[in-house]
């Protein structure tokens, strides 16, 4: 097998010699290098992309509508039913959550909701919270802390 992969080659006359333009009458593509003489695809800029011969383009046909922020605050949810994983007592926090995987992507805050249910008595450290999770942590023995927000 390595004795035929060594000796790949392309077939004769798959490829030839690079066209050179521009190289003077005799090369049969000089002065204008084929481009005719005057007009838009003589020019070195050719047209503009999206272009569509004088038509109204389709971007300015179409209305404008909505409105995508650039810097969207992105917000990590857990469910207190997810909490369960974490013995009692423990003490959770977002490097406690992306430790064991709760957590899989970038975030700017972390909230907690109320889906599931919580039977051991923890602390939670996050940025946010719904009323049920706070309801249902509390419930359980637990202890909610509300972080810092990580923007400015």
């Amino acid at each position: 097998m390595a004795d035929t992969l060594s000796k790949l080659a392309k077939p004769a006359g798959a490829s030839g010699p690079k066209t050179r333009l521009g190289r003077g009458v005799g090369s049969g593509l000089g002065k204008t290098s084929g481009r005719g003489q005057k007009g838009q695809y003589a020019r070195a800029r050719g047209f503009k992309p999206h272009f569509e011969g004088g038509q109204t383009p389709i971007q300015r046909r179409l209305p404008k509508r909505g409105f995508r922020n650039p810097f969207p605050t992105l917000t990590a949810a857990v469910n207190v039913g997810d909490l369960e994983i974490f013995s009692g007592g423990a003490s959770i926090d977002d490097e406690a959550l992306v430790a064991r995987g709760l957590i899989k992507r970038r975030y700017d805050r972390i909230k907690v909701l109320g889906g599931g249910e919580l039977t051991k008595a923890v602390t939670v450290t996050a940025h946010a919270f719904s009323k049920t999770a706070v309801e249902k942590i509390e419930k359980a023995g637990g202890k909610v802390v509300i972080a810092p927000s990580g923007r400015g």
